[in-house]
């Protein structure tokens, strides 16, 4: 017997030097007697204290990595905000993202070493490296979450519409995880000395899991549904072309829009010195040509300020091969790069003739032309005349957004299908002639769609450029996106997460009693 036991910790040294080695890095030393379950894991009130910041660390960066990553959507925007404040041009979301996921994982390999010390009966003395990790790790998360809430407002309202068509996964998750859990909170409560330990270790674990089992309850997504209540795939139109194919607001980009079945078409106007509307988003040429080279004293002035004989001479795709705006774009082909290093700014009228030759609608920004500017004062003028006679466009493709002058459009331009930006109540809507709302995407609501439909009036969000978020408009109704990323929606059959009330209900109802005879289980042994 003594030299069975002997050999038996014998075996087991290893197994437990190296779990020390790794968190407290005491790598010839361990604890040789075993803490009993149900005893105080740590010998010193500072012990306690770091092992509640590694539970804080874990939680915290958990919720920023989910919401960093729920917000890759916006990616894209996140990064030109960067490249406007720092003049140069890098993808710093990817970075972030990438840190994110390593500091969680940092946090939950020194959780599970934990866990593993505990189940040995090993009292936790964490390294002073690791401590000063799980600090870094939780002001991180802390700081990113609270930069994130006053920076970027919105980004909330991104996370909370991804619970609609993530929640029952994350409800399976979390169960998981309290499985997983029962083990160590089962061992330490059975051997505990005192009644009152056991219901301060085992009281906490149960009533987060029965919050966990009850709250498919009030959970709510527009993809849980009955057969045969799914609406029209939504229509796609293409946000400034096809922006992660090619050159945004080019020829090549509208081109690859329509190439992949696109609905629509979606631009910026303003207008040159000499009057000649072209597409353009920002007020000046340095992101996306190469003014710097061309004119290299005038790369802070305003795009509109340029006559149009001096923006032909600009090029407006060498940026787009340089910087690869978008994460995971991927590479282009030869003939796609040559094709992009030779595309320049294009105009109004071109634009208006290519989306009516194939018959694709349009809607466009306006930006009025700065003081001082000759066409101030006439630029819609100026602009209808190019879509009127220059362009000749069928009118119904025009989706016309601007809101200062829409009573005088509607008279010389009879025809067009009026959009409104923002929500409104149906009654001002139907006063003037409102066929369609387009709305930023975190304004999504099923029942607003739903009420605005039923007098006949659709809805457009933008700009939609992940699957989860498309399948979240296509379950709440909408008639149509904005998107960066025509070619990869187009390949969506149905949209992500969609399951019948039954359906939902057999998982929820497995999850919980699997879970639940898993649990007993392991508490009976």
């Amino acid at each position: 017997v003594v030299r069975r036991s002997l050999l038996q910790r014998y075996e087991h040294q290893p197994f437990i030097s190296c779990l020390a080695g790794f968190y407290s890095c005491r790598w010839k030393r361990y604890q040789r007697e075993r803490t009993e379950p149900g005893k105080c894991c740590c010998s010193m009130v500072k012990e306690l204290n770091i092992s509640t910041d590694l539970d804080l660390s874990f939680c915290f960066s958990l919720v920023f990595l989910y919401t960093w990553g729920e917000g890759k959507n916006d990616y894209n925007g996140f990064d030109w905000y960067n490249y406007g404040n720092l003049g140069f041009w890098f993808l710093w979301s990817l970075l972030i993202l990438i840190v994110a996921a390593v500091l969680f994982t940092y946090v939950s390999l020194l959780l599970v070493l934990a866990m593993c010390l505990l189940a040995e009966g090993q009292q936790l003395y964490l390294h002073w490296s690791h401590k000063i990790g799980t600090f870094l790790v939780l002001g991180f998360s802390i700081s990113s979450l609270f930069a994130l809430s006053i920076l970027w407002r919105d980004h909330r309202k991104t996370v909370r519409l991804s619970f609609q068509v993530t929640a029952p996964y994350l409800h399976i998750g979390a169960i998981a995880i309290m499985v997983l859990l029962a083990w160590p909170v089962a061992l330490h409560a059975i051997r505990a000395d005192k009644k009152v330990t056991q219901v301060i270790i085992v009281g906490p674990y149960l009533a987060i899991l029965l919050f966990l089992f009850l709250i498919p309850l009030g959970m709510y997504s527009p993809c849980i549904r009955e057969m045969g209540t799914l609406g029209p795939k939504p229509a796609l139109i293409g946000h400034r072309g096809a922006p992660m194919l090619a050159p945004e607001n080019t020829e090549m980009s509208f081109l690859k829009t329509i190439e992949h079945g696109g609905d629509g078409l979606e631009t910026d106007v303003t207008i040159s010195y000499d009057g000649v509307p072209f597409l353009m988003h920002d007020d000046t040429l340095r992101r996306t040509t190469n003014v710097k080279e061309v004119y290299p004293n005038d790369t802070g002035k305003a795009a509109s300020f340029f006559s149009w004989d001096a923006l032909q001479k600009l090029n407006a795709g060498t940026w787009f091969l340089k910087n690869k705006p978008f994460v995971g774009m991927g590479s282009l082909s030869k003939a796609d790069q040559n094709q992009a290093m030779n595309q320049s700014i294009y105009t109004l009228s071109s634009f208006l003739r290519l989306a009516d030759s194939h018959n694709k609608l349009v809607i466009f920004d306006l930006y009025r032309p700065p003081e001082k500017h000759p066409y101030r004062n006439m630029w819609i003028r100026k602009i209808l005349d190019v879509i009127l006679k220059e362009s000749k466009i069928k009118r119904h493709l025009v989706l016309w957004l601007h809101n200062g002058v829409r009573s005088f459009v509607q008279s010389v331009a009879p025809g067009f299908q009026h959009t409104m930006g923002k929500k409104a109540p149906i009654e001002d809507l139907l006063k003037h002639n409102i066929v369609k709302l387009n709305l930023v995407y975190t304004d999504m609501s099923s029942e607003d769609i739903r009420k605005y439909a039923e007098a006949n009036i659709t809805t457009n969000f933008y700009v939609v450029n992940e699957p989860w978020l498309y399948s979240l408009a296509w379950c709440s109704g909408a008639h149509s996106v904005t998107t960066n990323a025509v070619h990869l929606l187009k390949d969506l059959s149905q949209p992500l997460f969609l399951m019948t009330p039954q359906q939902y209900n057999i998982m929820w109802i497995l999850t919980d009693l699997t879970s639940a005879f898993l649990i007993s289980l392991i508490f009976a042994l």
